[in-house]
């Protein structure tokens, strides 16, 4: 080998350790802090550095984005003295480079004692209902104290959760057996309530089918009513206008009696005054015809009582037949048959209106 090319080499090797000692590739969200000799220089930033070969040297790297940081569980002791582990999670950024390497020796362990001592101040004043129910509250004084110690270590914390409360088992027991009566007591006023509106809807759903009935109870017997009028308007303008005999007016009254009773509405049934004087009037006019038909009769009588006479004078135990007698006799008949007809026509009446008045009082009990 030729003695020249040796020293060559050992320059070129040389060169290429005094380039690769002196530039310094920093990534994004890194910072490195730099020492000359032991003593802090200055503060890498992202990109192409170059230092002093030999005298310079990178002591720490350290990431300033956001990052998180969950500790174990920390017994803690509540105002009522019951014990609760409780879990934290910190989210934390580094602002300051040279004093998050130079002011604390390891921030993550500071940071994880503080929070504990923070803690059991902070929950030492509540008892147990109230830590279960005041975590932001906690987060928030745990976030102040820790932004103010952690500040001159170069580190921001920006917010603070508490991941997890667990009470003892004991607690735990209780706490269920009181949930789970709440959630009875709630389901049985759940329950009152449903059958209270229930009942209220079917009342109303009643009121309203009752009402709804006794209207059309009433709007039918109204129309019946105007068409009982009108019906009753029309007959009395046909009588008058025809011009009816009072006898036939007495005879249609005594026929419409026993229809007074039929009505559903009738438990008794009055028997009207006018009665004797309808009585009175058919009465008479039965007489008149009965009178008639006695003088024909009569007359006949007389013709045949003369042909006997005739024929057997000589008879004289014969007896004679008197013709007024025999008048006032068939007048009588005729008073009393209509007497019978219209007192019968009443008993029906009576008979009508009574068993309509039983069948429809059981109804009504």
């Amino acid at each position: 080998m030729d003695p020249v090319v040796i020293p060559i080499l050992v320059a070129a090797l040389v060169v290429v350790f005094l380039v690769a000692a002196t530039v310094r590739i920093v990534p994004q969200a890194r910072r490195y802090n730099i020492e000359r000799f032991g003593r802090y220089r200055r503060t890498l930033q992202p990109g192409l550095n170059f230092v002093l070969p030999v005298a310079d040297r990178v002591n720490t790297k350290l990431d300033v984005r956001e990052q998180v940081y969950s500790s174990d569980p920390k017994p803690v002791i509540t105002e009522d003295n019951l014990v609760v582990n409780i879990d934290t999670v910190l989210y934390y950024q580094i602002t300051d480079p040279r004093a998050a390497a130079y002011e604390v020796a390891d921030y993550l362990q500071a940071i994880d004692q503080l929070t504990v001592t923070t803690l059991r101040n902070v929950i030492g004043s509540m008892d147990l209902e109230a830590t279960l129910t005041s975590r932001e509250e906690i987060n928030a004084r745990l976030r102040a104290v820790l932004d103010d110690a952690t500040g001159k270590w170069g580190i921001r914390v920006n917010r603070v959760e508490i991941k997890a409360i667990d009470p003892p088992n004991t607690i735990k027991e209780a706490m269920e057996k009181q949930m789970r009566a709440e959630r009875d007591k709630r389901a049985a006023i759940l329950h009152a309530e449903g059958e209270r509106q229930a009942k209220i809807l079917t009342a109303e759903g009643t009121k309203q089918k009752d009402i709804l009935e006794a209207q059309g109870t009433q709007q039918a017997m109204i129309l019946r009513a105007d068409g009982e009028s009108k019906a009753v308007e029309l007959v009395f303008q046909a009588v008058h206008r025809n011009n009816a005999d009072a006898k036939v007016l007495a005879y249609k009254y005594l026929e419409t009696l026993p229809h007074l009773a039929q009505s559903d509405n009738n438990t008794f049934w009055v028997i009207p005054g006018e009665l004797t004087e309808a009585i009175r009037t058919v009465t008479t006019a039965f007489g008149d015809q009965s009178a008639g038909a006695g003088l024909s009769a009569s007359a006949e009588r007389e013709d045949v009582a003369a042909d006997v006479a005739d024929s057997d004078k000589d008879d004289v135990g014969a007896p004679e037949i008197e013709p007024n007698s025999t008048l006032a006799l068939d007048a009588v008949a005729a008073a009393d048959e209509a007497a019978k007809q219209a007192a019968a026509a009443v008993s029906d009446a009576k008979a009508e209106a009574e068993a309509a008045g039983e069948t429809r009082l059981p109804g009504r009990r």
